[in-house]
C-alpha cells in the first residue's frame, strides 16, 4: 500500500506522458463541458428561478428529474445519435473529446439549471420590486440579477466542473477510453485498477482529488468575497 503511493507520488513529478496526456485530455473536456452547460443552463435558470409563467412549475419537476439523469443513459443517448446509423452518425463524431463533451452538456446542463434557479429565487422577488421602480426593461432586469448573484452562479458553474471531471459512465460509452484519445482520469483509474497498476491509478486519483478540492476552495473563497463585498456596499 505505501509503495503503492510511493511510486504514485514518484509518477506524478515525473515525466510521464501518458499520465500528462490524460490529465490534458480530462482539463479540456472539463472545461468545455461546463462552459456550454452554463452558457445554456445558468439563463434558464435564470428564467425558471424569477419568471412567473404558465408551465413553470412543469418546467422545474422536469429540470429535478433531468438533475438525476443517470449518466450512462446521458452516454447511450449520445451515442445513439452519433453511432454510425444514427442521425448524425455521418459526423463521425464518436469516440473523440467532442462527443465527450456533448454527453457531458446533456449530463450537467439540467444540474447547472436547477442549481442556478435555486440559487435566483430568493432574491428575485426584491430584485424585481428594486428594478421595476427604476424602470428597468424585463431584459435589464435578467442582467442586473445574473449581476447580483454572480457570486453564487459562479460557484455552480464550478460545481458543474466539479461534475464534469468526476463523471465516469458517459464518457465511457461515448469515448471508448482511448489511449492517447479520448482516456480520462476516471476511465484510467478503472482500466489501471482492473489491470493490477494500482501505482498509475493512485497517482490519477491523487490529481484528481487535488483538483477537485481547488476547484471547492475557490468556489468557497469567491462566493464569500462576493457576500462580503455585497455586505460593504449595503453598510
Amino acid at each position: 500500500m505505501i509503495e503503492n503511493f510511493i511510486e504514485a507520488v514518484k509518477l506524478i513529478f515525473g515525466e510521464n506522458p501518458e499520465l500528462r496526456q490524460i490529465i490534458g485530455v480530462t482539463l479540456q473536456m472539463s472545461f468545455f463541458s461546463t462552459f456550454f452547460s452554463s452558457l445554456i443552463g445558468i439563463p434558464c435558470g435564470l428564467m425558471l428561478g424569477s419568471g412567473n409563467f404558465k408551465g413553470r412549475g412543469i418546467l422545474l419537476r422536469l429540470t429535478g428529474t433531468f438533475m438525476g439523469l443517470p449518466p450512462v443513459v446521458a452516454g447511450l443517448i449520445v451515442f445513439m445519435f452519433l453511432s454510425r446509423s444514427g442521425p448524425l452518425g455521418s459526423l463521425r463524431l464518436l469516440y473523440t473529446v467532442t462527443a465527450m463533451v456533448i454527453a457531458q452538456v446533456l449530463l450537467i446542463t439540467p444540474i447547472i439549471a436547477g442549481l442556478s434557479a435555486a440559487v435566483v429565487s430568493t432574491p428575485a422577488p426584491r430584485i424585481k420590486e428594486t428594478t421595476a421602480g427604476l424602470g428597468f426593461t424585463p431584459f435589464k432586469q435578467k442582467l442586473y440579477m445574473l449581476y447580483e448573484c454572480k457570486g453564487a452562479l459562479l460557484s455552480v458553474a464550478l460545481s458543474g466542473f466539479g461534475r464534469a471531471i468526476a463523471e465516469v459512465g458517459a464518457v465511457q460509452i461515448v469515448g471508448g477510453n482511448i489511449q492517447y484519445k479520448t482516456r480520462v482520469m476516471t476511465t484510467a483509474i478503472m482500466l489501471e485498477t482492473n489491470m493490477g497498476n494500482f501505482s498509475f491509478a493512485v497517482a490519477l486519483g491523487i490529481v484528481l482529488l487535488i483538483i477537485a478540492f481547488f476547484v471547492n476552495i475557490t468556489a468557497r473563497r469567491l462566493e464569500e468575497g462576493f457576500k462580503s463585498k455585497r455586505i460593504k456596499s449595503k453598510s
